[in-house]
């Protein structure tokens, strides 16, 4: 009896793993097959955009430095202090420039006193020719009539003639005392803007990178005191790595988020692609202009840059997880009757969500994402969970 009922149970026992290993497999699928997350093919618009790291720059950097040499009197701005068009910015120490423009106004002054003089002079010689020449005329006519001698009237074409040479030299004075004057106004004019010139002033509007050299140092002709670099030129010089920099062309929108600014966007637009490329980091160099400056920005702050390539409508796309190598070939295993095929791809434009698939998938079909081992071609898998 006790041997009747222990073959029963053992029976039971047995029924009871033949129905576990059953519902293991059809829950579990085939014995080594790989479990595997999938997504199938579907088309829809692509937001392509290329990524990039900025530092930012001045398209336009301004040395400020006298024009001949000297020595720095003072400096009135600190480097980060923004400044305006003409403002001054610092002082050369004139040397005796005040005193010799001084004596220059001076001697302008007497010059032109001078000439004022030599002007009446003429006056005065004109005043007197005229005189004389109608006396002469007067004289001459009484001479034919015999009323007065010939030595009469040679006397008075003589004091004609005298008074025209007076009146030729007091008008070649006017002219010399006019040159002099012109000269004299000349060297002034120089020296008033020698005297300009060791007040160093802002030409544009912009913001002091640095103070090259400080009060008591001697400069030479054209050497910089400050530099400069104009407010409004600021933009970024982005890095965008080679293999992703195509349709990289001037005039493309940009989002840009600085480090220093983690939670706002500003926009930009490409405005230059360089030629040079950097051999080294294998990267395009690109740079982006802001559409409206932000307010306190500063040279050399880094900043994360987009730039948004024209929409693909209605592209077939997969995600990236998708994408695999076979033998140097961009692939995707395609699920089929549960075994995951290689087939090579041809593949377009990449964004982080998605990757658009020119060639070898069509739309609809399952591929798998995700894998718990490396797959090959023909392996049986189980899908644990499909993508939209």
């Amino acid at each position: 009896m006790k041997l009747a009922f222990n073959r029963k149970l053992g029976f039971a026992l047995a029924g009871l793993a033949v129905i576990v290993g059953i519902t293991v497999v059809v829950l579990r699928g085939p014995p080594g097959a790989v479990q595997v997350s999938a997504a199938k093919a579907a088309r829809a618009d692509i937001h392509p955009a290329l990524f990039g790291i900025g530092v930012v720059e001045a398209r336009r950097n301004i040395l400020v430095g006298p024009t001949a040499a000297g020595r720095i009197g003072r400096v009135l701005v600190e480097q980060g202090e923004r400044v305006a068009a003409g403002q001054l910015l610092a002082e050369m120490d004139p040397v005796d420039l005040v005193e010799r423009l001084n004596a220059s106004r001076h001697a302008l002054a007497r010059a032109r006193s001078t000439q004022t003089a030599t002007q009446a002079q003429s006056q005065e010689a004109a005043s007197r020719l005229d005189t004389a020449d109608a006396s002469a005329k007067r004289y001459a006519s009484l001479r034919e009539r015999g009323f007065v001698s010939p030595e009469a009237e040679r006397a008075k074409g003589h004091e004609a003639r005298a008074a025209e040479a007076g009146l030729r030299a007091s008008r070649a004075n006017i002219d010399s005392a006019g040159a002099d004057a012109a000269r004299l106004a000349a060297e002034a004019g120089a020296l008033e803007k020698q005297l300009a010139n060791v007040r160093l002033r802002a030409p544009v509007a912009g913001l002091v990178v640095a103070r090259e050299l400080e009060p008591g140092s001697t400069a030479v002709a054209g050497q910089a005191v400050l530099r400069l670099a104009e407010a409004e030129s600021f933009w970024l010089r982005v890095r965008i790595d080679q293999s992703r920099s195509a349709g990289l062309v001037a005039g493309l929108p940009a989002s840009i988020t600085l480090r220093s600014r983690p939670g706002e966007t500003f926009t930009g637009k490409l405005a230059r692609v360089e030629q040079l490329s950097d051999a080294v980091t294998e990267e395009r160099v690109a740079m982006v202009a802001f559409d409206t400056l932000p307010t306190g920005l500063t040279l050399n702050e880094m900043a994360e840059v987009n730039l948004h390539l024209p929409v693909r409508a209605k592209a077939l796309q997969l995600p990236p997880a998708a994408l695999v190598r076979q033998e140097g070939r961009p692939g995707v295993f395609v699920i089929d009757d549960g075994r995951a095929r290689f087939r090579a791809v041809k593949v377009g434009v990449r964004t982080e969500t998605g990757v658009e698939i020119l060639d070898g998938v069509a739309e609809g079909e399952a591929v798998v994402t995700q894998r718990a081992k490396p797959l090959i071609d023909g392996d049986r898998v189980r899908i644990s969970g499909e993508g939209p």
